[in-house]
């Protein structure tokens, strides 16, 4: 058991997001059996390749697919049993705006008051006016990163504890991102805010991320806090004849090419105690989705 899972299952712990065996089975995929947690007060990455269950995870937490087994807990509660409670204190912010393209600034306002009895509508236009979005500009005229900003606008003006992003920073440019990301440390500044944020964007993750949970076809294949995945983690660049050395149990998988063989290693002490020649680099949350992507495969070029 990770540190992370080690934290998350102890009683005094509070977990933002509690997600528990969860599955859901469509004709030729399925989500098996995932199960992983937020802590309260942190960002977790939820990485993976695209078709890799992160989406249908997020609409199963936030109950807009049916799932065929598990449990799902937002802040304490049941995400179905406590579902109008649980979306009061909730926002979501997806790679597509979900808002009608006639819409101006005032309308959503307006239908946001509808919906949230803590709608700021005072701190709705500070962050209009913050991200440069034109108020009287019909959102249909707005570009993919003013679309973006709009969403979290929305998102951060009615006192949500918990933001759930999917996909939110793809196709954006490394200026809008960064500025998204800014945002997200302040909000994250209230220890009780929480984020958990998909995406197959790892250096933003390696920025801003707590933790990290990585999915790959329906499954869970590494989640813990990301330090101590950095940390644990390693590449190893050495010879063909120094790789044959290696046992297929000490490494996760290997990449050949020409002239070296890279190694991943998932356990950075024992592979130094056990292969004193071998010289350990570090690595990043971008080369470690890649090689456990490849980790049926064993070795592969």
């Amino acid at each position: 058991m990770s540190d992370l899972e080690n934290a998350v299952s102890g009683a005094a712990c509070e977990n933002a997001i509690e997600v528990k065996n969860l599955t859901k089975k469509y004709d030729g995929f399925t989500l098996d059996d995932i199960s992983f947690a937020v802590p309260r007060g942190s960002i977790m990455g939820f990485i993976g390749q695209n078709g890799a269950g992160k989406s249908t995870t997020i609409k199963a937490i936030l109950n807009i697919i049916k799932t065929d087994g598990g449990q799902i807990r937002l802040l304490g509660m049941d995400h179905i049993k406590d579902e109008l409670k649980v979306k009061e204190q909730i926002a979501a912010v997806f790679d597509e705006c979900p808002f009608h393209d006639s819409f101006k600034a005032k309308q959503l306002s307006i239908m946001f008051q509808g919906i949230y009895e803590t709608w700021d509508e005072k701190l709705f236009y500070q962050y209009m006016d913050r991200f440069g979005l034109p108020r009287n500009k019909k959102i249909g005229k707005f570009s993919k990163g003013m679309k973006m900003k709009i969403q979290i606008a929305t998102a951060l003006s009615h006192g949500a504890k918990l933001l759930i992003m999917d996909e939110a920073t793809t196709g954006l440019d490394p200026v809008v991102r960064n500025e998204i990301l800014d945002i997200f440390r302040e909000y994250l500044s209230d220890d009780t805010n929480s984020i958990l944020m998909s995406s197959h964007i790892t250096s933003d993750l390696d920025k801003i991320a707590d933790s990290v949970t990585f999915i790959d076809k329906g499954k869970i294949l590494l989640t813990g806090y990301k330090d101590d995945i950095l940390e644990s983690h390693a590449m190893i660049r050495c010879s063909q004849a120094d790789f044959d050395k290696m046992e297929k149990a000490d490494f996760v998988s290997a990449r050949k090419n020409d002239f070296c063989v890279d190694v991943m290693v998932s356990d950075r002490a024992a592979v130094k105690r056990k292969y004193t020649w071998a010289d350990l680099e570090k690595t990043n949350l971008e080369e470690i989705m890649l090689f456990y992507v490849n980790k049926e495969k064993k070795e592969w070029s």
